[in-house]
């Protein structure tokens, strides 16, 4: 059933699923499902474990910047599977199993890194920031690779900046188009920034 209404999700978004929606994709009675679930609240709870399960834990045999890179990169991936969920990932009152799994691995990565208690949870909160905003700004994109982005940066975006009137918009755009990076490499770029700040926060604590 959960993962029914996960797929349900994925292809609709979150605002058209209910539990009479559920039902029928199931081909059962709306009814049924109440014995599984006591109500919408408790299947959305449900979906988002779901999806914290779906990322990857933080290693414990490297680093704390590699494994937050890996953690951060896995969770970009997963919402981009699942933007409906970007806007409930911590909204959920009653956090099931594998999310309290997954916050609770990420803070014992930064504390056994050395970052004090305030400190560790300050920077939790920056990483999911910039991961759920990135992913946030990602899913309302044009485009979704990098080959998709220089060819609408070549046909759509240059031709609407005159170098003369816009000579730094102009230059951006053919510098992506050269560089030929897209939404993973932007991501990357600005997770090693975040990463290298609280690097330097950790260091001189």
């Amino acid at each position: 059933m959960v993962a029914e209404a996960i797929r349900l999700a994925d292809r609709e978004g979150v605002d058209g699923l209910s539990m009479r929606r559920l039902a029928g994709e199931l081909g059962a009675g709306a009814m049924s499902l109440y014995h599984y679930v006591a109500n919408k609240d408790e299947l959305l709870d449900a979906m988002i474990d779901v999806v914290f399960e779906e990322i990857e834990l933080p290693p414990d045999d490297t680093d704390w910047q590699s494994a937050m890179r890996q953690r951060a990169v896995s969770a970009r991936q997963v919402l981009a599977r699942h933007p409906w969920a970007l806007g409930l990932m911590e909204s959920r009152t009653s956090p099931g199993p594998a999310n309290l799994r997954h916050h609770e691995a990420v803070l014992a990565c930064l504390r056994k890194a050395g970052f004090p208690v305030l400190m560790a949870t300050h920077a939790n909160w920056v990483l999911d920031s910039y991961v759920y905003g990135f992913a946030l700004q990602e899913a309302g994109l044009p485009f979704d690779t990098a080959e998709e982005l220089a060819a609408m940066a070549e046909d759509v975006f240059l031709p609407q900046l005159p170098p003369e009137e816009f000579p730094y918009l102009n230059e951006s755009a053919a510098a992506l188009i050269a560089a030929g990076q897209g939404p993973p490499e932007e991501f990357v770029f600005g997770l090693d920034l975040v990463l290298a700040a609280l690097e330097a926060r950790r260091a001189s604590a």
